[in-house]
């Protein structure tokens, strides 16, 4: 599939390329984008040409993840986000802010966008959200688009060979006011 680009009031939402490498791998030395995304530690800049160059183009065109940066206005990087489809309907978010842009919302904006957009465009019925224990700050963004943290998995998440424990949560169509493909029965209990 073609890459989307998607606006919100503040960003420009569309897929990175060769061009975006240099901002990539700058934004990716940031010890705390190291500690809590699961990119490579330390981050060379082979493993951004390597994302920009084959990664992104790649999971657009077979659809298994679709990823866009998040560009203010002046076409300054803000920040990552991406969508991995890992089953029929259920896509996992995962995202990051540059040091210099968080606490803006900008990040919660590009959230609740791509969300409507995958719900919408992608058939997702369930977008999951997973971070790794103690990262309050993408709790506190998963949170304000809506997301429901419905526990702890043990031992789930593998950050650079080390499994870690980690929340989760997830964000239906509904949540948003958005109509599903299918039908959703909650459970009563």
């Amino acid at each position: 599939m073609e890459p989307a680009e998607l606006t919100t009031d503040r960003l420009l939402l569309r897929t990175v390329g060769p061009a975006d490498t240099d901002a990539v791998h700058a934004a990716a030395q940031d010890p705390d984008i190291q500690r809590w995304t699961t990119i490579p530690s330390p981050y060379q800049y082979e493993h951004a040409r390597g994302f920009t160059d084959q990664q992104v183009p790649d999971g657009w065109a077979d659809g298994s993840m679709f990823t866009f940066g998040l560009f203010l206005p002046h076409g300054e990087l803000a920040g990552m986000l991406g969508i991995t489809m890992r089953s029929l309907g259920t896509g996992e978010i995962g995202f990051w802010a540059t040091k210099e842009h968080r606490g803006n919302g900008y990040v919660g904006e590009a959230v609740d966008a791509t969300a409507r957009w995958a719900f919408t465009h992608r058939g997702v019925d369930r977008l999951e959200w997973r971070a790794e224990v103690g990262n309050r700050a993408s709790r506190a963004v998963a949170e304000r688009a809506g997301f429901t943290v419905e526990g702890t998995l043990r031992a789930a998440l593998n950050n650079n060979g080390v499994l870690r424990d980690c929340w989760v949560g997830s964000l239906l169509p509904c949540d948003l006011g958005l109509a599903s493909t299918a039908p959703y029965l909650p459970a009563r209990v």
